[in-house]
């Protein structure tokens, strides 16, 4: 049996490496990704953008689904607003058009507004795995500080590179204040 596949039916999840500032994160997430990891996740109190470049993360579908849901909030919108006007209930008053454009824009800018909103709400929680009650991270004593002045690094054991011993001198090389076991 590969001490791969040994590390992961022991209940190891990965190797978690704890930072004092975000710029030892970022300079750790770069050198963990040029080092050849691709299962590793970053954890920090507050949103650091650099961080995307360095994990190589560029997955942009939230807004691609928001985009699609303003058009169809738009679409929807103006064609309600259109079909109650011309074919549901037409009244025809003082000549003027059925489909009345102008008439429409508050009603379909709302619904796109709408539509592209909830749709980029639902898209975002879906695509972040949430609500996601247990994590693995928890198990970690000193994670509780991730929420409040700590930076933390986790390569994960499913990682095809991960091997316990290499990947163990590969953070401390980092200079990580500690390294700590995760457990399943």
């Amino acid at each position: 049996m590969s001490g791969h596949t040994q590390q992961i039916e022991d209940g190891l999840y990965g190797l978690m490496a704890e930072f004092e500032t975000p710029g030892q994160l970022v300079a750790a997430a770069r050198k963990t990704r040029e080092a050849g990891f691709k299962n590793f996740d970053a954890y920090t109190p507050y949103p650091i953008h650099e961080l995307d470049g360095a994990m190589d993360l560029h997955d942009n579908r939230v807004s691609l689904f928001t985009l699609i849901g303003g058009i169809l909030g738009c679409a929807g919108g103006f064609g309600l607003a259109t079909w109650i006007s011309a074919v549901a209930w037409p009244l025809n008053i003082g000549g003027r058009p059925l489909i009345s454009v102008p008439m429409f824009i508050p009603v379909t800018f709302e619904c796109t507004i709408l539509i592209g909103g909830l749709t980029a709400a639902i898209s975002m929680i879906l695509m972040n795995g949430l609500p996601q009650p247990y994590h693995p991270v928890f198990n970690v004593e000193r994670f509780a500080n991730a929420s409040r002045s700590k930076f933390f690094l986790c390569i994960e054991s499913e990682d095809p590179k991960f091997d316990r011993a290499a990947t163990e001198g590969f953070l401390a090389s980092l200079n990580p204040e500690e390294i700590a076991e995760v457990a399943r």
